[in-house]
């Protein structure tokens, strides 16, 4: 058994995600750890809410309540509807927990003793008229890069490379979209270049997994030197600087929201009973932490938080695993806030059940380019894959079963020599599939799991067992045997992807015990006897255009957003 730490992202809580960001490191980290735990293995998942920063202090100014008000009342709502997406966190917590706050002033602490933090000035956008230095994200401007117009004062969305605040071009204050210029102010920084050597070396590591984007993009970023971060800012929101003559600045929300893996892990131990158990999974060479991110985030989580974690010369483990998509895309656009392109998680729900944009979003995740969804593509992968596939086989073969058996058999029939050729295939299709996880490749796990059924209803198809019943009633039997066979291993193969219905097949094809206590590789094995397995209501519900677009258009009405068709 192995010892896996999985993480995702961070969300903003200054906004509910969209699906964008569920598929790009929520949901994605969410196959994974329950794949490994189906595998047995000792898995922590952990996340929580990004709270600090500007994003937060703009959506609350724009929202008339305080900046506390509406980070309790975001991360409380975006915590429900990841619950009710089955996203199988063990710890879903947030930047304004106790535990994070006190860490992350510890953890600077132990940096600024070693010599990795340091004082100096910086020029700072501040804005005359609201009469305020402005943190990153209360600046937008045009990227010096690639000229995208709508770059932030900390990174671009357009080409995804950090932003030094003087270098952006034509800046404006979010807040009241006047000009704003350079002031002098003090601030502490992390001194990254002094790390650039150990962190190539760690990028260039064998042992670690990045995604072809994470590793060329870092590679890229340290061959043209890297430079020391900025970790204080001049705000109110966020977590005070520790540091001697830091009154009235907070850490700069991307150094210290890395370091929640760290105090989610801490904070998940702290409340079992076990305050010092977070170091097997941070200390200890056996274990294994993965990250799952975008590519807009690869920076922080290839460069950044290894270099913080060396810093303290205290032997964290450093990311075994850093996974990054590209972009989802929305119907040829990208995802966007202010133009309200693209489907939010809140509103997904409302149109059709989790199981649904889990498969779909899964089937399509971006892991070698830019991926465009549209409603069409989502539509048609519930009608076909889950319904006319997936369902249609479940339905014909315990009505088969029902038919043939009354239900019930006692023992293992008798097979030919086609039967067991088929068992054989899904079998090894099933350790295929367990090997595309095993590298990180879920799409393909999730095309290949659907292939399952496919080649199921060909096999259905093919050797048609409600004509052989009268004459060779044996036969019929053995045909119906191996499909239940088939579908009890999706139950299993099923529930990284769409928990919902994988428990409801689980639940309904006579096992005993729980899906995580029969495990991944149980599942190739034989039935336990007599087996019993009544028929059940229809795994999936059609969905029509008209149906979608018109909830679309209800959720939209209400000031949701805007949606053209």
């Amino acid at each position: 058994m192995a010892r896996w730490l999985i993480t995702s992202a961070w969300p903003y809580s200054s906004v509910t995600p969209h699906l964008g960001n569920m598929v790009g490191s929520i949901l994605s980290g969410d196959v994974i750890a329950r794949y490994l735990r189906l595998k047995g293995n000792d898995v922590l998942y952990v996340s929580g809410s990004d709270e600090h920063g500007t994003p937060v202090e703009v959506e609350a100014l724009k929202a008339n309540l305080s900046v506390k008000e509406f980070a309790d009342k975001n991360h409380n709502k975006i915590k429900t509807l990841f619950e009710r997406w089955k996203i199988s966190y063990d710890n879903y917590t947030r930047t304004e927990n106790p535990t994070h706050i006190n860490f992350v002033q510890d953890f600077y602490l132990k940096l600024q003793k070693n010599g990795y933090v340091y004082e100096s000035t910086e020029k700072v956008h501040y804005c005359d008229k609201d009469g305020r230095f402005l943190p990153d994200r209360f600046v937008e401007g045009e990227c010096p890069f690639c000229g995208f117009k709508n770059a932030r004062g900390d990174q671009c969305d357009g080409c995804g490379r950090p932003i030094e605040p003087e270098s952006l071009i034509s800046p404006i204050c979010v807040i009241c979209h006047s000009p704003v210029h350079l002031k002098e102010t003090k601030q502490w920084f992390f001194d990254l270049p002094k790390l650039e050597n150990e962190i190539k070396a760690y990028l260039m590591s064998k042992s670690i997994h990045l995604s072809d984007i994470a590793r060329s993009f870092s590679l890229k970023l340290v061959e043209e030197g890297l430079k020391p971060r900025s970790l204080t800012r001049d705000s109110k929101w966020g977590i005070p600087a520790p540091f001697e003559g830091a009154q009235g600045k907070t850490i700069y929300v991307w150094m210290e929201a890395v370091l929640g893996y760290v105090s989610a892990t801490m904070e998940y131990f702290k409340n079992i009973g076990d305050p010092t158990g977070w170091r097997k999974f941070w200390f200890e060479k056996d274990t294994k932490c993965a990250y799952f991110i975008g590519k807009d985030n690869i920076p922080f989580h290839t460069l950044i938080l290894p270099a913080l974690l060396l810093g303290t010369r205290e032997g964290y483990n450093l990311p075994s695993v850093v996974e990054s998509t590209d972009f989802l895309m929305f119907e040829g656009q990208k995802f966007s806030k202010s133009r309200r392109i693209g489907i939010w998680i809140d509103e997904a729900l409302e149109i059709a059940p989790a199981d649904y944009w889990r498969y779909t979003l899964l089937s399509l995740r971006p892991e070698g380019g830019d991926v465009n969804f549209k409603l069409d593509s989502f539509i048609e992968k519930v009608n076909n894959d889950l319904n006319n596939v997936l369902g249609n086989l479940v339905n014909r073969t315990v009505v088969s079963f029902e038919k043939f058996c009354g239900s019930r058999l006692r023992a293992k029939p008798r097979l030919d020599g086609d039967t067991e050729k088929f068992i054989d295939s899904f079998l090894m299709r099933h350790d295929e599939i367990g090997s595309l996880y095993e590298s990180f490749k879920i799409q393909h796990a999730v095309k290949t799991t659907i292939l399952q059924a496919v080649e199921g209803n060909r096999f259905l198809n093919e050797k048609e067992p409600w004509k052989l019943f009268k004459t060779d009633r044996e036969r019929a039997i053995s045909i119906t045997y191996s499909l239940l066979r088939l579908i009890r291993l999706l139950a299993i193969e099923l529930y990284p992807i769409t928990p919902a219905i994988s428990e409801t097949l689980w639940d309904n094809i006579g096992e005993q015990g729980t899906i995580l206590s029969y495990g991944w590789d149980k599942a190739k094995e034989d039935f336990n006897y007599p087996l019993q397995i009544q028929r059940f209501p229809p795994l999936f519900k059609k969905l029509s255009r008209e149906e979608v677009i018109n909830k679309l258009e209800e959720l939209r009405s209400g000031g949701r957003a805007e949606w053209t068709h």
